[in-house]
């Protein structure tokens, strides 16, 4: 991708997260329980935590892990139904999440969005999460690179 067209492609992924966000409404009961059923107690804790923009685009994003890839792990999906939750430690809401994007860690709490994925793998280790779902979300060498690849690539709406 040309270098200049990443300011605008990373712009265009926010203006569509902002308003994906902003519209969603709760999950289908339906596509709740199909969610749930990944997790274990401590992160289904974590899951019901989250708002009802952030459960839809995590949805989203499983859904498209588990086409990439069909033989996923109880863990990995676990993975990619949480990986935003440490965004729940800043209390931002949708638009100032994506003024911290822009701007970058200037206050504590836009400090704790920018960690969102170390904070959120403490979370899911607190939770009693496999190390493969920590490692993942933490977005760790220590994941098994396929998955975390795989896990980028659904993460991209």
């Amino acid at each position: 991708m040309p270098r200049d067209a990443r300011p605008a492609r990373h712009l265009g992924h926010l203006v569509r997260r902002w308003w994906g966000a902003v519209c969603a409404r709760a999950p289908h009961p339906e596509a709740e329980a199909w969610a749930e059923r990944w997790l274990l107690d401590g992160e289904r804790s974590l899951w019901r935590r989250l708002s009802d923009g952030d459960r839809a685009h995590a949805l989203a994003v499983a859904r498209r892990y588990h086409t990439l890839r069909p033989h996923a792990a109880r863990a990995e999906m676990a993975a990619a139904l949480l990986h935003d939750c440490g965004k729940l430690d800043s209390g931002l809401g949708t638009t100032l999440r994506v003024l911290a994007t822009l701007v970058g860690p200037r206050t504590e709490r836009l400090r704790r969005y920018a960690d969102h994925e170390a904070i959120g793998a403490e979370l899911l280790r607190q939770a009693g999460s496999d190390p493969v779902t920590v490692s993942l979300v933490a977005g760790s060498h220590s994941a098994p690179p396929d998955c975390l690849a795989a896990l980028r690539v659904a993460d991209d709406l």
